[in-house]
């Protein structure tokens, strides 16, 4: 399958949590007390790794800068995504967000990074050129008004299909896209009015010359229309939002993958609109985050039992993170919900099934590798601190002598109550859904293995 490209401007995003308990003397400001730093990608680059939720291989194209910041966002780009680098002009693109108890109270904002006007290089016309589908994520820095990339994306269009997410400060989509995806303040800036947003739709369907428009309306879900009808998509009843931070790169991001597998553009939209609510439900943008320490050996504590680590991870105040499962052939999907699961606490434990556990839930051909090798994997990642296993059918008698910050599973938990939750929560930890990687599961790939 072609991959999944997305172009556009990255950003790097910082979070400072502390604690405020006190106003500063000689203003009228709060006083925070600094804990911990946490770091992700912004901009086009939150786009790219969240379509890596949706599919498998995916593309970015953006302007990379070779300064300290740059250097930190590419560095955890590269993890998910293969990265095609085009110039960029200035410094890259910081914004600091200032947290206690949850609340944002100041962000700032650094560098002056725009994309750089030479001529494309081969490398990128021939990442666009190679695409399956085209998520244009537009965050105002200049690759939008990019004469070359306009001119290619204008040629694209007919052949390939295109997802554009527009920015205020950007430049319109190019004729042809399949799909633009505005929310509704951006809609109304496009358009210069105040409407609702059908009529918002129609109008930008008519200007931009798009074949469909969505205008996204936050937790209302979506409109679409083709300039001959309009449609409404709600997102599922009972979901609420934690933090709506990235929730329209996620509705872009789950949109252009679907049109990927084939998928028309209503149920592509539908898609985008559950999956974009299941995101925020989940701690939005903030769960992909890494935590920014300069010294590893504080957090990670070789050699040591999980409940050595739990105890001296509560004693200092930490915030201790767990997750569970059989973890039988270690994929790239476990890889990435155990390094999101670390980077939202000071420590993260795995409660793994033991081999007559696994043989209890997946029956006698399994588990394929053994417990004590199973663990030691494990614990060779960088993301896992320790690892504990357990007999019973789920982890609960063993979550309720670990005790942890936040209990983590993987999305497709999403509709299920998981047996462990009354533990987790009774003694005060929260339950956090990591959206999984499509494609990847031990069970396929023992199944593939099978028929090979």
């Amino acid at each position: 399958m072609r991959p999944l490209v997305v172009l556009g401007d990255a950003l790097l995003d910082v979070d400072i949590d502390g604690t405020s308990e006190r106003l500063c003397p000689d203003a009228p400001v709060p006083v925070v007390d600094l804990d911990r730093h946490w770091r992700r990608p912004g901009g086009a680059g939150l786009a790219a790794l969240l379509a890596a939720r949706s599919t498998a291989h995916v593309v970015l194209v953006a302007p990379l800068g070779g300064d300290q910041d740059g250097r930190a966002l590419t560095g955890l780009l590269e993890r998910e995504v293969a990265l095609v680098p085009m110039p960029l002009r200035g410094t890259t693109v910081t914004k600091t967000r200032v947290r206690a108890a949850g609340q944002s109270l100041v962000r700032l904002d650094s560098g002056d990074g725009t994309a750089d006007l030479a001529p494309l290089s081969r490398e990128v016309r021939d990442a666009l050129r190679s695409a399956g589908t085209i998520l244009v994520a537009d965050y105002g820095r200049g690759v939008t008004a990019h004469p070359g990339v306009r001119k290619l994306l204008a040629e694209l269009a007919g052949e390939i299909p295109i997802v554009w997410d527009p920015h205020p400060r950007g430049a319109e989509p190019v004729p042809g896209v399949r799909l633009a995806t505005p929310n509704l303040a951006e809609a109304e800036h496009f358009t210069e009015t105040r409407s609702g947003p059908e009529d918002l739709a129609k109008r930008l369907h008519e200007r931009w010359r798009v074949e469909a428009i969505s205008v996204t309306t936050g937790q209302h879900g979506a409109v679409l229309t083709d300039g001959e009808r309009c449609a409404t998509f709600r997102p599922p009843t009972g979901i609420t939002a934690k933090d709506t931070c990235g929730a329209g790169d996620r509705f872009a991001s789950a949109v252009a993958a679907a049109l990927l597998d084939g998928a028309a553009i209503d149920d592509a939209v539908a898609s985008g609109v559950e999956t974009a609510a299941r995101f925020v439900a989940t701690g939005g943008a903030a769960t992909l985050s890494t935590m920014d320490t300069r010294d590893e050996q504080e957090t990670r504590h070789n050699g040591a039992s999980a409940f050595d680590i739990a105890a001296r991870v509560r004693a200092r105040g930490g915030r201790l993170v767990a997750t569970g499962g059989c973890f039988d052939l270690l994929h790239p999907g476990h890889a990435s919900l155990l390094r999101q699961a670390r980077a939202l606490g000071d420590a993260l434990i795995v409660c793994l099934n033991s081999d007559d556990s696994v043989r209890r839930l997946k029956g006698p051909g399994r588990p394929i590798v053994a417990a004590r090798d199973r663990a030691r994997l494990l614990t060779e990642l960088s993301s896992v601190d320790a690892v504990a296993v357990f007999d019973e059918p789920d982890p609960a008698a063993l979550l309720d002598r670990l005790r942890p910050d936040v209990w983590v599973k993987g999305g497709d938990y999403a509709d299920t109550e998981l047996p462990e939750s009354a533990v987790v929560r009774r003694h005060g930890g929260e339950i956090v859904l990591i959206p999984t990687i499509r494609g990847y599961s031990t069970s396929r790939l023992v199944a593939a293995a099978e028929g090979a």
